[in-house]
């Protein structure tokens, strides 16, 4: 029985560069996200404990994370 391993590695390498790709652009998103905010971030939530503040920003995170995949995934 001879299995052709060629679809399989080509759908492995195709899969770790697109998450490749969307963690450079989730990374890039986070990083304009802190530039803009005219505060620190982290002291506002850990040291001030500004929880709507982590709320929102975990709704920022998870809106990009959609559309970053929906994006690659297409």
């Amino acid at each position: 029985m001879d299995i052709n391993w060629a679809p399989f590695v080509k759908a492995v390498v195709a899969s770790i560069v697109y998450s490749l790709i969307g963690i450079v652009m989730f990374g890039i998103s986070f990083l304009v996200i802190k530039l803009v905010t005219p505060f620190s971030l982290r002291k506002e939530i850990e040291e001030d404990q500004n929880t709507a503040l982590a709320i929102m920003i975990g709704s920022v995170i998870l809106g990009l994370s959609i559309i970053i995949a929906s994006a690659i995934g297409g």
